[in-house]
């Protein structure tokens, strides 16, 4: 087992991680940047160092200054976390240069599947259904008329690198393509440093529906069910739950299978994610897989008891996976929503500033995870995502009730947040009939 690890990340996750180390009576080494000198995850890791000043690409995303701390403070693995350098396989490989693990999956399986248009030519390689679209990479906008005019309008652009909704672009006609197509490479170039972009099918009024997989480095690999991630604002979720309302206990099996199927045939080791579209009829397309922990991570955890990210310190140390797939059952129902330092009132607009009174909800079947406290200052450079309010029930009615009572009690003060916004989903008839899809906010909350 390592005998300490340095947590390359900052807020929930990096506490998270921290504790889980803790649990395993491993020591733990924080990095941040001069923002966050105050910040929680500093405050309960046994060491910290500074590694730049507040914006990310100087700090958090500064490969060299994260990999200077881990040698000077001697940490034996670094974890991740999720975003920043989670899913960037020149990261992982420098960790295994320096002779430090990589609490994560290697990273030749990271570069296959992070780059959208490979990953589902890997997945069409072993049968698993994929949402139609061009063969890798559009090259120009005549190529990009020409698959359009195969597959049928509406088409969403993609960007190859990307992730969180960015350089993502809808077209309902060849017009619309045009004008998409160079808005999308300009998009994907400043956000991933890539201006590679692919076209898909655009599956209307689809479900995101994730399956959680557990891999170790001797092949054997277990799903621990699903989650519906289908309330997304900008393609970004909001809020999730497990499992899904939508799955027949026969679906859940056939996507449960065909995950585990993926995850194999990359020699995948590590927590990962296989994430699929589900259409009105039932189908599902892969569409790409996270090779690090969710941020939505804990609503598994809360229906299974299974620990994901201890789970992830022990593969990475080199022990088997002792969970097999007949020991994973669901219990009850989870739901996360994720609060975020922003104004609904005016367009989600972030409000960084200064908390100053944090009550946190309790009782049965509530979990909180979250990195401020009073007197925390929210910086305005980050991820405006402040806390995850999580509930858990016997039966997804219940968990529900549950949520809105833990949202109610919830009280954040000296800065604007979406608490409310949550509040009106929990109320929202459609959504507590289970009857959501991605573009479920536009058309429910503000039509």
């Amino acid at each position: 087992m390592f005998e300490k690890v340095l947590v390359a990340n900052r807020g929930e996750i990096a506490v998270r991680i921290i504790r889980a180390c803790r649990e395993l009576g491993i020591r733990t080494v924080a990095v941040y940047s001069e923002a966050d000198r105050e910040s929680l995850h500093v405050k309960l890791a046994d060491e910290s160092v500074c590694i730049g000043p507040p914006s990310p690409a100087q700090s958090y995303l500064n490969v060299q200054n994260i990999i200077a701390a881990a040698k000077t403070k001697k940490a034996d693995a670094i974890h991740p976390g999720y975003g920043f350098l989670a899913e960037n396989p020149y990261f992982a490989e420098m960790c295994a240069t320096c002779g430090i693990t990589f609490i994560g999956p290697s990273s030749r399986c990271i570069e296959v599947m992070g780059d959208k248009a490979s990953a589902k030519a890997e997945m069409e390689k072993a049968g698993i259904p994929v949402v139609p679209g061009s063969d890798g990479i559009i090259e120009d906008e005549d190529q990009a008329l020409s698959v359009a005019g195969e597959i049928g309008y509406p088409v969403i652009i993609k960007a190859a690198a990307g992730g969180g909704g960015r350089g993502m672009r809808i077209a309902q006609n060849p017009e619309e393509l045009r004008k998409s197509v160079a808005l999308a490479r300009q998009e994907a170039k400043a956000a991933f440093g890539n201006p590679q972009i692919y076209i898909e099918k655009y599956i209307e009024e689809p479900r995101h529906v994730e399956i959680q997989i557990l891999g170790d480095a001797y092949g054997n690999v277990v799903h621990l069910y699903e989650r519906d991630c289908s309330i997304q604002r900008r393609h970004q979720k909001i809020l999730e739950e497990a499992p899904s309302p939508a799955l027949s206990p026969e679906l859940r099996e056939k996507m449960g299978k065909d995950a585990v199927k993926a995850a194999k045939l990359i020699g995948y080791s590590s927590a990962g994610t296989i994430e699929f579209l589900l259409d009105k009829n039932g189908n599902y397309y892969f569409i790409e897989m996270n090779t690090r922990i969710q941020v939505e991570h804990g609503v598994t955890e809360m229906v299974t008891g299974i620990d994901l990210v201890k789970q992830q310190i022990l593969i990475a140390a080199g022990e088997k996976l002792e969970i097999k797939q007949e020991d994973v059952k669901l219990n009850g129902h989870a739901i996360e929503c994720r609060i975020n330092a922003e104004d609904p009132m005016r367009n989600f607009v972030p409000t960084p500033g200064k908390i100053e009174f944090f009550h946190v909800p309790g009782g049965p079947g509530i979990r909180v995870d979250t990195a401020v406290y009073p007197g925390y200052v929210v910086p305005p450079f980050y991820d405006s995502m402040i806390a995850k309010v999580m509930a858990w029930a016997p039966s997804r009615e219940e968990a529900i009730l549950r949520m809105k009572r833990a949202l109610e009690e919830l009280r954040i003060e000296g800065i604007s947040t979406n608490i409310s916004f949550h509040i009106k989903i929990m109320d929202n008839a459609f959504f507590r009939r289970g009857e959501v899809y991605t573009n479920f906010i536009q058309r429910r909350l503000f039509p």
